[in-house]
């Protein structure tokens, strides 16, 4: 599954209605207008979204499923109806392969918490070095205390993770591969469809992360063929608190639950515990109602623009800023692979990106500036920080003017 390669066609896609969704982009930072490049870290939300929060609160809010009543009803309607949401958006075959989390990070570790039992000191677990740290940490967590190797994907001075560079690190200790959809840092997108290929060659499960995919690029998990898959709302024109993970269901059934108390079991007794089916064995307690009910309307929203339209202009905003950076002759981009999303992270020779990023947020442009969370990945490449222009389906072209303009200021501010 990738982002399309050939050049965009027109699909009637009005950047400009967009983003008169998005009532923050209305808004002006120290007198200017709001340029919002930091969309890798948290997407902002459309009205629709903020609406359908607002409703559920004012009007329809109980908690769910264990309520006979009308509101307990209502809730539990629009909070599964979410559910089904997320099914379709991912394609997957049942609701039941929907597991509703606080976020990736939080789905991660599930996965890693429940597969706990079944690892060994010695098995391994592959990752890439293109990882965020939501997608190391919890393996290292097997590595502490369990006695798991960690065995790690390199990729090209590009950024390019091969399926050949995953392959050579398998051997019949092999129990994982987690890799990431598309990197945070560099935008590549990784060829995750050969990669379960080969896994499954092997008996070996993989773990996705596709907390940056799922917003810029359409995603079938049954046709990835993936044993779990995950994303977090936040980025997702959705609030925050929310995450998924899909999982086959033989690879949710193999899982230790992450979380007990109440929902998750079918029944307590003083001496023993029966575990309820999934998804419901790993939603203990009460579960982020009202962040599930806004993640499906900002799926909705996003599916009524299209996922291809949204992937088509995110497009045009990668070239044409690939060629506004590439103009800047102190400023070099980590990663330029051929197939990535508009997500660029950059250093300038002798400026601090700490720096860089506080002198172009007074022209108005949110930038992130630092690790970005993967630390292994900048160690590759050798910088211990970089600013990050990431793009969303309200961008412009116009907004990479005003970037690469303040750009400049900063340079001539630092001569």
């Amino acid at each position: 599954m990738n982002i399309p390669s050939s050049q965009p066609v027109n699909t009637g896609y009005n950047v400009e209605e967009v983003r008169k969704d998005f009532p923050i982009l209305s808004r002006e930072v120290h007198g200017k207008p709001l340029v919002y490049l930091d969309n890798g870290a948290s997407a902002q939300k459309p009205q629709a979204v903020i609406d359908a929060i607002t409703k559920a609160y004012s009007h329809e809010y109980a908690n769910v499923h264990r309520g006979l009543h009308y509101l307990s009803n209502t809730a539990t309607d629009n909070f599964e109806g979410a559910r089904e949401i997320v099914r379709a958006f991912l394609n997957a075959s049942s609701i039941d392969q929907i597991v509703f989390t606080r976020s990736s990070t939080e789905a991660i570790n599930t996965v890693s918490y429940g597969l706990a039992d079944e690892i060994q000191e010695g098995d391994e677990i592959i990752i890439s070095i293109l990882e965020h740290h939501s997608n190391i940490v919890p393996w290292h967590f097997l590595r502490e205390r369990k006695g798991a190797v960690i065995k790690w994907a390199p990729i090209d001075e590009e950024g390019n993770l091969t399926v050949d560079a995953v392959e050579q690190l398998i051997t019949d200790r092999t129990k994982l591969i987690a890799v990431t959809h598309m990197s945070n840092v560099t935008g590549t997108v990784v060829p995750v469809k050969e990669i379960c290929g080969l896994a499954k060659d092997r008996g070996i499960k993989v773990l996705l992360d596709g907390s940056q995919s799922a917003v810029h690029m359409p995603v079938d998990v049954q046709d990835i063929g993936c044993d779990y898959y995950v994303f977090t709302g936040h980025k997702l024109y959705g609030p925050s608190g929310i995450g998924v993970l899909y999982g086959k269901p033989e690879a949710l059934d193999r899982l230790r639950p992450f979380n007990g108390g109440g929902e998750m079991i079918k029944d307590v007794y003083e001496d023993t515990v029966t575990y309820a089916d999934p998804p419901h064995r790993f939603e203990a307690g009460t579960p982020p109602i009202v962040q599930a009910i806004g993640l499906g309307a900002a799926i909705q929203y996003v599916e009524a623009l299209g996922r291809e339209n949204i992937a088509n202009h995110e497009l045009v905003l990668r070239d044409y800023a690939q060629q506004r950076l590439s103009e800047i002759n102190s400023l070099r981009i980590l990663g330029n692979a051929a197939n990535k999303g508009a997500i660029f992270s950059f250093e300038i020779e002798g400026v601090h990106a700490h720096d860089v990023s506080m002198v172009i947020d007074r022209e108005g442009v949110a930038v992130r500036a630092g690790t970005h969370c993967a630390q292994p990945l900048l160690t590759r490449y050798g910088v211990t920080s970089t600013c990050r222009a990431s793009f969303g389906l309200y961008n412009t072209t116009r907004e990479v003017d005003v970037l690469v303009e303040a750009l400049h200021k900063a340079l001539r501010l630092f001569g």
